[in-house]
């Protein structure tokens, strides 16, 4: 039996080499692989001796030849090419165990790998008779087997195999991606004129989606059950996604770190991040304030904004209280004792997510809440785009941000709002960008008071988040998503004690709708920017 050993990670080399060495295998290997071999007592054949061609173009060639490749790529079963390797005097490559020089760690063209994947893709084709190992991590469990029956059975090599053309496809399309970058950064570069790499540079630079997008995933964990129980889950992350912008592992949620409570669920990700993007998106309006948000199924139930962690927890939690059970809990602050304590004596959250924890506030919240998820989480990091599966393919689009903000908004009524109604504004505009369609949010001295989320119609919205609300909607102000299609949501709104309306505009009717709040005596801004959420 022979192995062909040709790795660039020299993890477990030691142990994988002396035992295949011990089960009587022959081991052929080149480059570097060879020399760490030899300063390991380890023998072997070089692949040079083999090929009688020297390594050859500063190391790009040198497993590129018939009788490495037809060892390794030899039907067994085939007549015709047993005759072959008889012919040609190559003898048959058994396993094949290679990793690829670090592409994604330090892009460059040396490190775009040649022969490896030449070598992985060849094995993983012929499973039926060769084995492919590419991570270490496989090598006890391979020495294993073969010690335990002689040889690997036909579901290990095709499990492997399948392991092996998962890598070469992430590590191609790792290779576009920094390749389309490259191209980009170069568009101000003098000479390239109508050239290919112009061209892309040209589409990334007029934002335009590419006409094709490739998508590698990579499981990280198996979640306790999908969005029901009877629903299977799992956790992935981006290896690539789109030509021109490589999303490299770990993802911001690997970054995360949980300190107790049971697993994490399907919905438990869900609403967790909804919070924490929040939470990001409420801060950046003033870094020096604490802010809170309370999620429930991937909507805000709560929110607040003000100078402490404890008081506007409470304040989010107030929005809500009866929604706000099983929920999760989002905090831009370290958690101290006083938070942790407010937290302890309401109703549970399922999830509770911050920056950091007192080591005592973190003790106490273990001990009061022993199933609650507590998650330590980094700074969130705005995905590029967004990926939405459907039958058969997939809907891709930039995420959503804030394009428009307070000085480009247009008050639009003879009533303009008060310095302290355009800070609550921009809080509810925000938190209603984040609120599942038709949404409608209320927000009195930057409190959420009244979240309308989901239906399928304006008004009912309106009058949710008022009825929510209560005597808190008397001198506050609201968002709405998108633009008013006729005036009944703004006079719910108005009834309830509304004073000052954000939203889009862009209706047939607006012209209608500021007619209608002059009348009401309500202030209305104008951003010219929907933010819908489905």
């Amino acid at each position: 039996m022979r192995a062909l050993i040709s790795v660039y990670d020299k993890t477990g080399l030691d142990m994988l080499a002396s035992g295949l060495a011990e089960l009587g295998w022959e081991i052929v290997s080149s480059g570097g692989t060879s020399s760490e071999l030899s300063s390991l007592g380890i023998d072997h054949i070089a692949v040079e001796s083999i090929t009688g061609v020297p390594e050859m173009l500063g190391g790009r060639v040198k497993t590129l030849h018939p009788k490495i490749h037809g060892g390794i790529l030899a039907d067994r079963s085939d007549p015709a090419h047993v005759s072959d390797l008889d012919t040609q005097e190559i003898e048959a490559i058994d396993l094949v165990v290679c990793n690829l020089y670090p592409f994604g760690r330090e892009p460059s063209i040396e490190l775009i790998d040649i022969g490896g994947p030449a070598m992985v893709r060849a094995a993983a084709k012929n499973h039926e008779h060769v084995g492919v190992v590419v991570d270490p991590s496989e090598y006890v469990a391979v020495l294993d087997e073969l010690r335990d029956r002689g040889s690997l059975a036909l579901a290990t090599r095709r499990r492997l195999a399948r392991t092996a053309f998962a890598l070469t496809a992430a590590y191609d399309q790792a290779i576009a991606a920094w390749l389309g970058q490259v191209a980009a950064e170069a568009v101000d570069a003098p000479g390239l004129g109508a050239s290919v790499e112009g061209q892309v540079a040209d589409e990334a630079v007029d934002g335009e989606l590419p006409e094709l997008v490739r998508v590698v995933l990579e499981k990280v964990e198996d979640l306790r059950y999908g969005e029901n129980p009877h629903q299977r889950g799992a956790r992935y992350r981006y290896r690539e996604v789109l030509p021109r912008q490589a999303i490299p592992a770990p993802g911001w949620w690997d970054g995360c770190l949980q300190h107790s409570g049971i697993a994490m669920s399907y919905l438990n990700y869900f609403d967790a991040e909804a919070a924490w993007r929040l939470v990001a998106d409420l801060s950046a309006l003033d870094p020096e304030m604490a802010t809170a948000v309370v999620v429930k199924h991937a909507n805000p139930c709560g929110a607040a904004m003000g100078q402490g962690c404890a008081d506007v927890y409470e304040m989010a939690f107030e929005c809500d209280s009866l929604s706000a059970f099983g929920g999760v809990v989002a905090l831009s602050r370290r958690v101290d004792m006083a938070t942790a304590a407010k937290i302890g004596s309401n109703p549970k959250a399922d999830v509770l997510i911050a920056p950091s924890y007192d080591p005592q506030a973190l003790e106490m919240l273990k001990g009061k809440r022993k199933n609650m998820r507590i998650l330590e989480a980094p700074p969130f990091e705005l995905p590029a785009v967004e990926v939405r599966s459907l039958c058969g393919g997939a809907l891709v689009q930039q995420a959503d941000s804030y394009i428009a903000d307070r000085s480009s908004w247009n008050v639009v009524t003879d009533a303009a709002p008060t310095e302290l109604q355009l800070k609550d504004l921009e809080m509810a505009w925000r938190v209603c960008a984040r609120t599942a369609s038709n949404a409608i949010v209320i927000v009195r001295d930057l409190q959420a008071v009244g979240v309308g989320a989901g239906q399928q119609n304006r008004v009912d919205s309106s009058r949710i988040a008022a009825r929510k609300a209560g005597e808190r909607s008397v001198g506050s102000v609201a968002a709405s998503d998108a633009f008013f299609p006729f005036r009944d949501g703004l006079e719910a709104l108005a009834s309830a004690g509304v004073t000052a309306v954000v939203q889009p505009g862009g209706s047939m009717r607006d012209q209608e709708l500021i007619d209608a709040a002059d009348e009401l005596g309500i202030a209305m801004v104008m951003t010219g920017e929907r933010h819908f959420r489905h």
